[in-house]
């Protein structure tokens, strides 16, 4: 990956953006995109757009949402500690033990999730998985005036850990789901803008896709597109305690995923996977039944129907601090999103 992008994905992934509070993202994504991009502009619901040749046909959208999950200052206790619930969905386990940021009006405070530690726990409650309103955020306050001098109701919150590359191209980072998805989209609009398409190009960083596809609902209806690819991440299954009969064999480093099912188009599947042979690009299939649980749901229905494709990078450790992907498989899904637009023209059908 070259050193631009590269700066790209750490600077998106570490910028803190849970669903409904994306601008930091959004502000990455524009600094970016705008080196390249024809027009970039956020629209109300705060997705941010980069788009190229925009008068060409047939009109393509790209979506990668830019949110990630966290938590939300609910109740600040006498004490002056914070508690807070979920935005998005959490594993409560996860979070005991963590370091924080709260981000405030005027900057992000640090903190640390607190729990009764396990010398003070009976039998019974160490047997108990804690839930998040039994949790708290410790910020240091002296009491409720101390904190609430620097927090308020709804500040939302993120858990303290950074972009971090590992061994073999791997790497790590709290919210590849799915600023990765954001960086793929951008990232395929560049090269796209090296050779520019007959397309007229949309790469939406969506917001609110953790807590109901909000932010695809909205772009799609405004865009209208007559194609849309999401992208988005994928559980792996090649670690410990994951059943690929439930799954499918999906390994980081083998290429990015497309989909298969009802939530696709059976036409751009096929040009998805023409594309990746044609270009040597590895890629790997996932089978969906019915909705996919991502931008591609809500593209798909937008106005009288959206012909939908899902491509996907595989994911270790998913809605966790330590989420794992291969940074290859990043690369080829862009490189992949990127060929099958320059396959686009107008008389092509998407009819099943």
């Amino acid at each position: 990956m070259r050193a631009e992008s590269l700066a790209f994905l750490k600077a998106i992934v570490n910028a803190p953006s849970p669903s409904g509070y994306e601008q930091r993202a959004a502000e990455v994504y524009r600094a970016y995109t705008r080196e390249f991009a024809d027009r970039v502009y956020t629209d109300v619901m705060g997705n941010t757009i980069a788009v190229l040749n925009e008068t060409g046909t047939p009109r393509v959208m790209f979506a990668g949402h830019m949110d990630e999950i966290g938590f939300i200052v609910k109740h600040i206790s006498d004490e002056g500690f914070l508690y807070f619930g979920p935005i998005g969905g959490h594993d409560p386990i996860i979070a005991v033990g963590q370091r924080v940021l709260v981000h405030t009006k005027h900057g992000s405070i640090p903190g640390v999730i607190g729990r009764k530690p396990v010398h003070l726990l009976d039998d019974e409650d160490r047997k108990k998985v804690p839930q998040l309103h039994e949790l708290w955020i410790d910020i240091g306050a002296k009491d409720k005036a101390d904190a609430a001098s620097v927090v308020r109701i709804g500040d939302p919150v993120t858990i303290a850990v950074e972009f971090q590359e590992l061994r073999n191209g791997f790497a790590t980072a709290r919210g590849f789901d799915n600023k990765m998805g954001a960086f793929v989209v951008a990232e395929a609009l560049r090269l796209l803008a090296e050779d520019r398409p007959k397309a007229a190009v949309f790469a939406v960083a969506t917001v609110q896709e953790e807590i109901g596809l909000r932010g695809a609902r909205t772009s799609a209806y405004g865009i209208d597109a007559s194609i849309g690819i999401a992208v988005d991440v994928t559980h792996a299954s090649d670690y410990p305690t994951v059943d690929k009969r439930r799954v499918g064999d999906i390994r980081p480093g083998k290429g990015p995923v497309i989909c298969r099912g009802a939530n696709i188009n059976p036409r751009v599947f096929e040009l998805l996977v023409e594309t990746a042979e044609a270009e040597g690009i590895p890629y790997q299939l996932e089978a969906v039944g019915g909705g996919t649980g991502t931008d591609a749901n809500a593209m798909q229905l937008n106005k009288a129907g959206m012909a939908t494709g899902l491509i996907s990078v595989p994911l270790r450790y998913m809605h966790t601090p330590c989420e794992v992907l291969a940074l290859e498989d990043v690369e080829n899904a862009a490189r992949l999103l990127a060929a099958f637009t320059k396959r686009l023209n107008s008389d092509m059908d998407f009819t099943p």
